[in-house]
């Protein structure tokens, strides 16, 4: 029994390697302790990366016994790189203590 090769392929990019379309409305959701200037905090980081950033948009819930908060973000995202750079200042503010 012969052996099939396989026909080569190109290299994939890094944008085929991605399933999103950009740019693309992206919700993100980060989560921390319930205290004064969080919401604050994390609308001033997204605003960093995503000028046209509405904080009027953001969703806020807080846990059952009210110590944390969750917000929901969606900034309009033009590249997986503004993403990448989002979710590192994101997760490395001394508030934040979840980014998903």
């Amino acid at each position: 029994m012969s052996e099939r090769r396989r026909p080569v392929s190109e290299p994939v990019t890094r944008e085929a390697e991605s399933l999103l379309a950009f740019p693309c409305a992206f919700p993100i959701k980060v989560m921390g302790k319930a205290q004064s200037g969080f919401a604050q905090a994390v609308v001033g980081v997204v605003t960093r990366h995503a000028a046209d950033f509405d904080p009027a948009t953001v969703e806020m819930r807080a846990s059952r016994e009210g110590n944390y908060l969750s917000l929901t973000v969606t900034v309009n995202a033009q590249s997986r790189e503004q993403l990448d750079e989002l979710y590192r200042d994101l997760c490395d503010h001394p508030m934040v203590t979840m980014v998903l």
